[in-house]
């Protein structure tokens, strides 16, 4: 990987803020900028557009090992996750499980009245969820196990690997929302054997918001009608003709598409898969390496000033965000954002949620003005 250096040079964010708040929304850096800038200067003078929708959605499939026609195009997490409800089919008597540390976009679409299934919560333990406990809520009326890769509040990374087994086992399908993992963490839905992965842009993975991806796993693509369809629903023949597009029938795309609806964003998109190929560029094996490096770092600097850690500490729960317990957070977080340093306040504490470009001399600048006489 390249020097941390040069690597913000990317990033214009360092000159003005010490930016330690990418599980809310990332700034951008200067390749996704000039994309989007590039697109609208182009499309305003020539009307064209430089790039094709299988691209994009190839570049989230490398970064996550699928291939890009289990790829659709989403506007954000939770359209992601409301596609994937409204799909499954919950037989009478159906249960669906999740977990009591989701953000509320995970579990409120198995809420709905409409869909008529119960919705099972696992209990985390200092807030850790472990995989026996899911598999005591999971029997064979199970629909589905819905839960975030990595948890909000706390960066408690879930053992996918262990939760798909329990899952498959039981005959359901594990829906994974993926927003707080894909641009910091290795994924590799094959491996996992994901079934269902969803994910915004514009957090770790540094794009604007407006674009995210779903991945629906090859097998089960032609198995379930959309709860929403349009032209871009479809397979591609349809407009292959001059003469009247074919209203008669509906031919869904035999691809992962035949959940996209309408035109996307693509001024969203353009900026989002600039964003992945600098990600891709740097090597998601190095960015992962260097956030844990961080997230390591500030574990131990957290301890070592006498606060009190909300994140689970094992290695292989980590992810980029570390929570820590301090009076008034809100206060805090305000005062801290006035020194120009960005965290967010979760669950009676901040939230600190490092990239890639940051340093360990700006979690030094965060503690140190967390603990200064003028930040009680």
């Amino acid at each position: 990987m390249e020097s941390v250096e040069r690597i913000r040079e990317q990033f214009p964010i360092v000159r003005n803020k010490t930016f330690l708040n990418h599980a809310a929304q990332s700034p951008l850096p200067k390749p996704v900028v000039e994309a989007m800038r590039k697109h609208l200067k182009e499309f305003s003078t020539f009307g064209t557009i430089s790039a094709s929708p299988d691209e994009w959605k190839g570049l989230f499939g490398r970064l996550i090992n699928a291939e890009s026609d289990e790829v659709a195009f989403v506007t954000n997490t939770s359209t992601g996750l409301n596609i994937v409800a409204n799909m499954l089919e919950y037989p009478s008597g159906s249960n669906v499980v999740t977990t009591d540390l989701e953000f509320p976009s995970v579990v409120y679409p198995w809420l709905r009245k409409r869909l008529g299934v119960k919705v099972r919560y696992v209990k985390s333990v200092d807030g850790v969820i472990f995989p026996k406990d899911v598999e005591k809520a999971v029997d064979d009326k199970t629909v589905a196990v819905v839960v975030s890769h990595v948890e909000y509040v706390n960066g408690f990374r879930n053992n996918l690997d262990a939760l798909a087994e329990i899952a498959h086992k039981h005959g359901a399908y594990l829906v994974v929302d993926a927003v707080q993992s894909a641009g910091a963490l290795q994924i590799d839905v094959k491996r996992g054997d994901i079934d269902f992965l969803t994910a915004s842009c514009y957090k770790w993975l540094l794009g604007p918001a407006g674009a995210g991806f779903l991945y629906i796993r090859r097998e089960l693509i032609e198995r379930f009608e959309p709860p929403l369809v349009g032209w871009a629903s479809v397979k591609p023949e349809v407009f292959e003709t001059i003469d009247l597009w074919d209203i008669y029938s509906l031919k869904l795309s035999k691809t992962a598409s035949r959940f996209e609806v309408g035109e996307p964003s693509v001024l969203s998109l353009i900026g989002a898969s600039a964003a992945i190929k600098l990600l891709l560029d740097v090597g998601i094996t190095n960015v992962e390496k260097r956030i844990l490096q961080l997230a390591d770092y500030l574990i131990k600097s957290v301890k070592e000033r006498g606060f009190k850690l909300q994140t689970p500490e094992g290695r292989e729960c980590r992810s980029g965000i570390v929570n820590f317990l301090v009076d008034n957070p809100r206060e805090k977080a305000k005062r801290l954002r006035e020194e120009g340093i960005i965290v967010s306040t979760r669950a009676h504490g901040i939230r600190v949620s490092p990239h890639f470009y940051n340093t360990e001399q700006e979690i030094d600048r965060l503690l140190d003005e967390l603990t200064k006489r003028h930040l009680p």
